[in-house]
């Protein structure tokens, strides 16, 4: 029994000498605290704490940790005991420190004084990456920055691994191998560097999706339904399939959301797996649950008492029996892009709060019954209308275009039509424009709209040069969109210019020296004496070409164009209130010394013509429009001098003949913009031009004609009498019509044209600083010299791709690649040209 007591007696002696106030590493034994009153671990004390220390900080504060520690100055403790040891478990939770020991520095009494002696951890001095490109470094130090500074212990390192990790998943590289070593850092005291290296390995493919569980739905329309998520292929040369998560998700979505239209509306994903199949390849499968496929039963209404149950079936236009689909019930309640369902109905007639909700009544079999739940609500009145955000332009300007007046009844469809008129004014970021109806009052039926709108750079500066006629170029011009003309003379508007009526103001000037000069101006008003949308525009130019020699010189070759024209313009209501028209009255002088472009080599001639246009314009946007169309025809006619003065022409002399060009000229343009999936875009076009005659014995127009080919800009041709209409894939002026003679034909133009285009366009960026898209193109068109030889499918063929930058202040910026299939004999290359720029062209969706 003696024995018993005395091995009871060691144990408990043994392990009372291990116990410990402080502790040091992990591992490290515990170790007595002696101080000038020996402590029993077998006959615990009270104490009351008189204070407590703590040495060994560097960068902590020690009020803090003693918190922590919560050994309280006064609190009564047993020593030892539980709040001791508590104590340095409660340091050592933090993560902050190498070594953590509890000592008494003093009793007095009943009193007792400790110190904690703590040894923090290094801190991070700086993250260098390695392995990586340089971009790649700083995308990835950008997720990493906030790590400076912060205690280097397992946490940190896990957490940045698995930020690196997650970064290159994202992209593809599911495998990336990351590994950290720690250095001291020789110039910061208790600091650490850590050298990651970081071994992307190659970026993951999908070699096989995989699905289980479908029976009504085939594996390849299932894969259809994965827009962005596609198996590798040896013949999908320009597909992507790398996997990437984000994609993936989304696509889950789509899937489900596609069953669900099929009528499969309990189709659900039950699970889903990547697995490593090669090196750099996975496997995705996924596991469906289809379900049954769903009917529409009866549909029935209640709550409207505007509209008669027949009109809105006949709206909704969702027959019992057809295939169940959320999405088309969805589209034809509230959410048509077309605008004909029926929420757009009543939006548009002032129900600004009605609201529509579609009950499943009934489910029997694969039958749903529903009721269509509606709220009508009051109608209401606009009562203001206001606009914010427009620090230089003035309100005015903006609220002219506004649909939506005081006084009419709230109208969803007149408030996106005045958001696209903002947008065509070309002073404001179309993608932040942001209509709001605020301050709706049901009692009193009214609403105030409010537009936000936000400013960008709208002012354009051509400032080139170029290579022509074996010289140098040199190119500038100033477009002010935004321009004040009634503030000209008010320096204090010069910022630097008077801006903020809407008003256009455009100079410009070309030359290469004495050989060639062009300098032109225009100014317009889109609301002439500011109560009507009548436009006025009035333009000049003169234009100078020569071989450089002097007017006494014999062998001086030169043109020189002045012109002159004024423009009244009216917004038309009918057919709709799309449509305008432009009446133009324009003067122009053409003098010749031995020019031999043109029918006649010397002398003046006059061209006094009187132009009409119609026009249609409703895209969505003027610089990357999505939707809509602009449709032109223009009818431009002089008099006929040789029906009025009793002359015969025929044996008149080409300085008779030309001196009062007379022609009628009509052409009609036409555009269509349609979104056909995500953000690619269609646009289809066509145009056609004529060049008439009055009289046969004159002969047609030595100028007015069309040239055909390259990239449409003016270049030597500015104003000289004949219309440039581009086409990628040819050099310019290079489609003439055929057997005709190429020198001849290329200089004077063409009496007739047509032209056709088709083109694709995805955008890549699409903000306030710049715009960006990359287009697919392919064109056809020709040119005639004769309408009895007009053939209008006739056509030289070319396709290509390109890109556009629109920078605010430069305007369209253009590149594009053609390849032209149809060879013109007797020309340079047959008349190719495979690459064309462009600069300030088809804005608002202009017809280049």
């Amino acid at each position: 029994m003696n024995r018993i007591l005395i091995i009871i007696f060691l144990l408990i002696s043994g392990t009372s000498a291990m116990a410990q106030f402080g502790r040091t590493g992990t591992q490290q034994p515990a170790r007595p605290t002696t101080t000038s009153s020996e402590i029993s671990y077998l006959n615990p004390q009270e104490f009351t704490i008189g204070g407590t220390t703590v040495s060994g900080t560097q960068f902590l504060d020690k009020s803090v940790l003693i918190t922590i520690s919560k050994l309280t100055t006064g609190d009564k403790i047993m020593v030892p005991g539980d709040a001791t040891s508590n104590a340095v478990k409660n340091l050592w939770a933090q993560g902050l420190f190498d070594d953590v020991k509890l000592n008494v520095a003093e009793i007095r009494g009943d009193s007792i004084f400790f110190d904690i002696v703590v040894v923090e951890r290094p801190r991070l001095t700086r993250i260098d990456l390695l392995g990586l490109k340089k971009g790649e470094v700083t995308d990835v130090k950008a997720k990493l920055n906030d790590k400076t500074g912060k205690v280097v212990n397992e946490n940190l390192l896990k957490t940045t691994t698995d930020i690196i990790k997650k970064h290159f998943n994202e992209k593809g590289y599911l495998y990336t191998d990351v590994s950290i070593a720690q250095r001291k850092d020789t110039a910061e005291a208790n600091n650490m560097i850590l050298d990651i290296t970081v071994d992307k390995n190659k970026r993951v493919k999908i070699d096989e999706i995989v699905f289980t569980g479908n029976k009504d739905f085939k594996d390849k329309t299932l894969k259809k339904y994965l827009k962005k998520t596609k198996e590798r292929a040896f013949y999908k040369v320009f597909g992507s399939a790398k996997f990437l998560q984000a994609k993936y998700d989304e696509d889950k979505l789509t899937l489900i959301s596609k069953m669900h239209e099929k009528g499969y509306r309990d189709a659900e994903i039950i699970s889903d797996s990547t697995y490593r199949s090669s090196e750099n390849g996975v496997t995705v499968k996924i596991n469906l649950y289809e379900g049954p496929k769903y009917y529409f039963g009866n549909i029935t209404f209640a709550g409207n008492a505007k509209y008669p149950r027949e009109f809105l079936e006949t709206l909704l236009s969702i027959k019992k029996g057809e295939v169940f689909s959320e999405e088309k019930l969805t589209r034809k309640l509230s959410s048509s892009p077309n605008g004909d369902d029926i929420s757009s109905l009543y939006l548009n007639d002032g129900y600004l709060t009605f609201n529509v909700d579609p009950v499943q009544t009934k489910i029997y079999g694969d039958t749903i019954d529903l009721e269509i739940r509606m709220y009508e609500g009051p109608q209401y009145t606009v009562n203001k209308v206001m606009v914010k955000g427009n620090d230089l332009t003035n309100d005015k300007v903006i609220l002219r275009e506004i649909r939506t007046k005081p006084g009419q009844k709230f109208s969803k469809e007149l408030i996106v039509r005045s958001t696209r008129e903002i947008a065509q004014l070309g002073n404001f970021d179309d993608t932040k424009t942001d209509p709001k109806p605020i301050n709706i009052n049901p009692n009193e039926g009214t609403v105030d709209i409010e537009y936000n709108v936000v400013e960008k750079p709208s002012d354009q500066i051509e400032l080139s040069g170029g290579f022509g006629g074996g010289r140098v170029v040199g190119t500038l011009g100033l477009t002010f969109n935004n321009f004040s003309a009634r503030n000209l003379f008010n320096m204090s508007a010069w910022k630097p210019l008077p801006k903020g009526d809407g008003q256009k103001l455009s100079i410009r000037g070309q030359t290469n020296g004495k050989f060639y000069q062009s300098y032109s101006f225009s100014f317009s008003e889109p609301w002439l004496g500011g109560k009507k949308p009548i436009y006025f525009g009035i333009s000049a130019f003169t234009s100078l070409q020569s071989n450089g020699l002097r007017d006494s010189d014999i062998d001086q070759q030169k043109i020189r164009l002045n012109g002159m024209t004024f423009t009244l313009g009216q917004r038309l209501k009918w057919p709709d209130d799309y449509f305008q028209a432009n009446t133009s009255i324009n003067l122009q002088q053409y003098k010749l010394n031995n020019y031999n472009q043109f029918i006649f080599a010397t002398g003046t001639s006059y061209n006094f013509n009187l132009t009409q246009e119609f026009s249609r314009s409703s895209i969505d946007a003027p610089i990357f429009p999505t939707s809509g169309s602009n449709l032109k025809l223009t009818i431009q006619a002089t008099p006929p001098y040789s029906l009025l003065n009793n002359k015969n022409y025929a044996i008149a002399t080409d300085k008779e003949k030309y001196k009062f060009t007379e022609y009628h000229k009509w052409k009609f343009e036409s555009q269509w913009f349609q979104r056909i999936y995500g953000k690619l875009v269609l646009k289809a076009q066509a145009q056609f031009g004529l060049l008439g005659i009055y009289n046969t014995a004159v002969g047609q127009s030595a100028f007015e004609r069309f040239k055909l080919g390259g990239d449409g800009m003016q270049g030597f041709d500015y104003l000289q009498g004949s219309e440039i209409i581009a086409m990628r894939g040819y050099a310019n002026n290079a489609v003439i019509p055929s057997g005709s003679n190429p020198t001849i034909a290329q200089g004077s133009g063409s009496p007739i044209f047509n032209k056709y285009v088709l083109e694709l366009r995805h955008p890549i960026t699409a903000s306030q600083s710049a715009t960006i898209f990359v287009l697919a193109f392919a064109e056809g068109g020709n040119t005639w010299n004769s309408f009895r030889d007009f053939a209008p499918f006739n056509v030289r063929r070319t396709a290509g791709f390109g890109a556009r930058v629109f920078l605010p202040i430069f305007g369209l910026l253009g590149i594009d690649y053609g390849f032209a299939f149809d060879k013109i004999p007797g020309l340079s290359d047959n008349g190719r040209q495979p690459f064309t720029f462009s600069i300030s062209q088809a804005l608002n969706g202009g017809f280049n």
